[in-house]
């Protein structure tokens, strides 16, 4: 599967932002879905995920209640609405897909991943 992120860009604290994340091929509902990222000088860090299903939803617990994922099986697109940005919120962030089993929340542990977008939040 092949993934390609959007929807970053330059944002006030306190505003929104909402990533997508197009996935080529027809088996796009089989993959838990995966949203990471990276600042300067950091590693990548795990932000938010969802089942294949959408059942359930797992969060880092500093975007827990700002930040919701989702995902549109239908339209091969999972998405994130960042609410509330913050300063620190500033990364590249990436997408990722793992194909069943549990739902991991570190990036060895997923399949496939794409180019990433960078959010910058100012303050």
């Amino acid at each position: 599967v092949q993934l390609q992120a959007s929807g970053g860009g330059l944002v006030q604290a306190g505003g929104s932002l909402r990533l997508s994340c197009a996935a080529s091929g027809r088996t796009f509902s089989r993959y838990h879905m995966g949203w990471f990222r990276q600042a300067p000088g950091k590693e990548r860090e795990f932000v938010a995920a969802i089942t294949w299903s959408a059942d359930d939803t797992y969060y880092t617990n500093s975007v827990k209640g700002r930040f919701i994922i989702s995902r549109d099986n239908a339209k091969n697109t999972v998405y994130l609405q960042m609410n509330s940005l913050k300063p620190e919120d500033t990364a590249v962030y990436y997408c990722a897909a793992r194909l069943g089993g549990l739902v991991p929340n570190t990036p060895v542990d997923y399949d496939y991943w794409g180019p990433g977008t960078q959010v910058t939040v100012s303050s």
